[in-house]
């Protein structure tokens, strides 16, 4: 899409662009492209080293990093970087890991384009959710299976996120919970007290499509061990097991959660 505000200049529009998860294959070509044109790319810490290394050399890279629970670039000074570097003239593209839409604080960033009357694309990209899909081999929906998709956080700015755990403990639900490792405890007792089995599956896809990628299958009675197994950043599939026993999975077993 392509936003523009009643301006008395006509800058370049901010690209936000989705690097994707991490490996430079699922980088669109758009995204590609928006990234040879720019003159400046201010990225998350998401972002994979091999989406970076197509950054051309005589490109500004601007680190603007979050890390939950840990040091974080102060999104009041993402935000200052964003329209400082725009009202230069230069072409800036904003690069989020995953797709900027999907829990990157992209309504933030907008918004303080916006109040400067700067205008802005977004280009999206894959998220997270559909590359750990695909490397356990499952679909997100299948018919007969789930008629829903749910796309949730595990924490918020109040702490650990409320959702509708009574819909999400339904036989046959399947959820991507994105930020859930430290609130992995958390997540599987409100679940199981609204009637989820504890034989329900779940996976944590950890870096996921990046060299290190690892997969940890097990069950929601399994949950919290299956979370302390990840070092790097996790997705959790709930509802769903890998479809190859055969494929190189971490499995922790029932006795030792």
């Amino acid at each position: 899409m392509t936003h523009t505000l009643p301006s008395s200049a006509a800058q370049t529009p901010v690209l936000f662009v989705g690097a994707g998860p991490g490996a430079a294959a699922h980088l669109t070509l758009g995204a590609l492209r928006a990234l040879e044109a720019a003159d400046v790319v201010i990225h998350d810490r998401l972002v994979g080293a091999e989406v970076l290394a197509l950054i051309p050399a005589h490109v500004r890279r601007i680190d603007m990093g979050k890390e939950g629970f840990g040091p974080s670039a102060a999104q009041s000074a993402i935000n200052a970087t964003l329209v400082t570097e725009a009202l230069s003239g230069a072409r800036v593209v904003r690069l989020k890991g995953g797709d900027p839409g999907i829990f990157g604080r992209l309504d933030e960033e907008l918004t303080a384009l916006e109040e400067h009357g700067l205008a802005f694309r977004i280009l999206p990209g894959l998220t997270a959710a559909s590359v750990a899909a695909a490397a356990i081999g499952q679909p997100l929906t299948s018919r007969g299976r789930n008629k829903s998709l749910r796309i949730v956080t595990g924490h918020d700015m109040e702490g650990f996120a409320e959702q509708d755990w009574r819909g999400l403990a339904r036989e046959g639900e399947v959820a991507a919970i994105y930020m859930g490792k430290k609130s992995a405890r958390f997540i599987q007792g409100r679940l199981m007290m609204h009637g989820a089995g504890a034989e329900t599956p779940v996976t944590l896809v950890e870096n996921v499509s990046r060299g290190d990628q690892r997969i940890h299958a097990g069950t929601l009675s399994a949950l919290p061990a299956l979370a302390l197994c990840c070092s790097g950043p996790a997705v959790i599939l709930f509802g769903l097991a890998p479809r190859d026993a055969a494929s190189a999975i971490s499995r922790i077993q029932e006795a030792k959660a």
